[in-house]
């Protein structure tokens, strides 16, 4: 992996908390805060510069603005929510550029786990553990936060594991 497993130990406790807050958030209400997006954004922009090179802060940061342009493109196409567009946005300068391909990875396995779970669990007697969720009765939608919240976790956990080792 490209990122460094220092930047994405370090970003993980941030970030973790919350993903599960969207995820959650998605689940129940089927909408993402525009708190939680700014927040994440925020994140990156002030603890980044504390461990990434400036190069690597600096190209890393234009994702941003790259990330939500690209959701809001695919919100216009009716492709996916606004909120799953901002968070998607917001997500995208923890992500190194060289980790694209396991990123898309990693999303794809997260989509395909999710939307069976969501599935699963809402035609089955489990579903009595959540009864208010309004994301059991919104026809073909799916709460996507719950699969780009995970994505991020996972990228980052990994991250943190396999990610390059600074040396010298």
């Amino acid at each position: 992996m490209v990122v460094s497993a220092h930047v994405a130990l370090w970003f993980l406790p941030f970030v973790a908390p919350l993903c599960f807050v969207v995820a959650l958030s998605d689940l129940r209400q089927m909408r993402i805060p525009n708190w939680t997006v700014d927040l994440l954004a925020a994140i990156f922009v002030i603890v980044g510069p504390f461990l990434m090179s400036w190069s690597d802060y600096g190209w890393q940061l234009v994702h941003l603005p790259a990330g939500i342009a690209l959701g809001f493109l695919c919100y216009s196409a009716g492709m996916v929510g606004a909120g799953d567009a901002k968070f998607a946005g917001a997500a995208a300068p923890f992500v190194a550029f060289g980790d694209l391909s396991i990123v898309v990875m990693i999303f794809s396995a997260m989509l395909l786990a999710g939307f069976l779970t969501h599935r699963l669990v809402k035609y089955t007697p489990l579903r009595r553990l959540a009864p208010d969720w309004k994301s059991w009765d919104v026809g073909s939608k799916f709460p996507m936060g719950l699969c780009l919240g995970g994505t991020l976790v996972v990228y980052l956990i990994l991250g943190a594991r396999l990610g390059q080792v600074a040396t010298g």
